[in-house]
């Protein structure tokens, strides 16, 4: 359980931050910079939520994925050691939820036949700020995984793959099942 007592502590006053774990890291660090930009995405979701209109099933989804994001910025938080007990990880299983809510959102939707441009409605433009934020997520955490004894889970990288893919959907789903979206033209203003 978190209890926050108070807000401001001055440790973080020399530059560096606390991990879960208690090991201090300069704020710039790949850990913070990641688990620091899925906060950045789950602000972004929150934003788009607030420019739903009619549709419940999909807020409910965005809550349950705001949920789960701030378990994902837990799971960056603690880094894996071996011989440590476990924290808080994203499960295969949360993935596999996001995969199902993409396939339901997605049945709604016809092809597409050209890639679209962020827009259309409020919510749909919203969503693929939160879209473009995670896929910055995702290569922040791909690049700290890639670093020497820094370990991120593969259901968290896939779970943060996935969420882009969702975001994408249900910006569609919020242009009235595509039927507001904007369409890019190769070339149009040459």
């Amino acid at each position: 359980m978190v209890t926050l007592n108070r807000i401001y502590t001055r440790t973080g006053d020399d530059g560096t931050t606390a991990l879960g774990s208690g090991e201090r890291r300069a704020k710039y660090d790949l850990r913070i910079s990641a688990y620091g930009t899925v906060d950045e995405t789950n602000a972004a979701v929150g934003v788009a939520r607030l420019h739903l209109t009619d549709a419940p099933e999909l807020d409910a989804m965005l809550g349950r994925i705001q949920n789960d994001l701030f378990d994902l910025g837990a799971d960056l938080a603690v880094p894996e050691r071996e011989g440590k007990a476990e924290r808080l990880r994203v499960l295969s299983t949360q993935v596999d939820r996001l995969e199902r809510d993409i396939d339901t959102l997605n049945a709604k939707l016809a092809p597409l036949t050209s890639f679209i441009l962020p827009g259309g409605s409020p919510a749909a433009a919203y969503l693929h700020v939160a879209r473009t934020i995670c896929r910055r997520a995702e290569r922040v955490m791909v690049e700290l995984a890639a670093q020497p004894n820094e370990k991120v889970s593969p259901p968290a990288i896939q779970y943060i793959n996935r969420l882009s893919d969702f975001l994408f959907v249900a910006a569609r789903v919020v242009n009235d099942n595509g039927a507001r979206d904007v369409l890019w033209v190769p070339g149009q203003n040459r």
